[in-house]
């Protein structure tokens, strides 16, 4: 029934196809740390228009919070307008009172995760993010290292990171927000913590600050939330979908400066 094929060449397979996959970006346009919700969009986004575009996530499954909603119960929840960005991705969902939107979790998410895959952006899963790439005042790209290293005792996790450059790094990573807190560590930011929750304000509040917080920088998502003190939303997700639109958004703009030279590239 199946071709014959031996062991080696299944694993000379893998390896040289992710060999050339990570040698490719190395370097890139954009850098999304976190792919959740937020950095989904942003890289369907970028990837769509041409941007080299490559996303960092820690866990071994993409999607964060979308798989499931509140409680382990996995109905996620979207308030008008964001069920138009429901229609644009093809998730099926129901009105369940005015404004306020159901959706499936793992249909929704995995619709999602195909979207940013179609449009050209590559993920690196099982990837922690460990350090800032800076340079000229800026960050320009990520510091990486395999997920499980942080999980081994000390005395035998001494195994050095790579780095990654990039025109724009994107800090998608929740309430963690870990590209901000290194930075943080550093003085070069002082950030807040997110506030109790508040949806009504939250999400309003999460698009609005969604932009570039520290040059070559910028903050998506609920990170969003924990630099400005913006208040939790919990588990509804058109902020988040919203957020990772307008993190694209700017960073396209960026792209576009560097492109004409407005800012020195040091990446390429």
């Amino acid at each position: 029934m199946f071709q014959k094929v031996s062991e080696a060449s299944i694993s000379k397979a893998i390896v040289s196809e992710f060999s050339k996959m990570l040698e490719e970006y190395i370097i890139s346009d954009v850098i999304i740390v976190g792919g959740g919700p937020s950095g989904l969009i942003a890289a369907r986004d970028l990837a769509g228009q041409g941007f080299k575009t490559l996303i960092i996530e820690r866990n071994n499954y993409i999607g964060g919070g979308f798989w499931i909603g509140g409680y382990l119960m996995n109905t996620l929840t979207f308030r008008a307008p964001s069920q138009e960005m429901l229609d644009e991705l093809g998730i099926p969902y129901k009105e369940v009172e005015s404004g306020l939107f159901t959706a499936e979790g793992p249909n929704a998410c995995s619709k999602l995760i195909s979207a940013s895959y179609d449009a050209g952006a590559k993920i690196l899963n099982m990837t922690q993010f460990d350090d800032v790439v800076y340079r000229n005042g800026r960050v320009e790209g990520a510091v990486i290292n395999w997920s499980p290293v942080s999980a081994l005792p000390r005395q035998i996790s001494c195994v050095d990171p790579i780095a990654l450059e990039s025109k724009v790094t994107i800090d998608a990573t929740g309430h963690d927000a870990f590209v901000c807190r290194s930075l943080e560590r550093r003085k070069f930011l002082k950030l807040a913590d997110y506030g109790p929750m508040d949806v009504n304000t939250s999400e309003d509040l999460v698009v609005e600050n969604t932009g570039l917080i520290h040059p070559g920088l910028i903050v998506a998502g609920m990170a969003v939330s924990t630099a400005y003190g913006i208040p939790r939303m919990g588990p509804t997700f058109g902020g988040m979908l919203l957020s990772g639109k307008k993190a694209a958004s700017v960073a396209v703009e960026i792209l576009s400066k560097e492109k004409e030279g407005i800012f020195a590239n040091t990446s390429s």
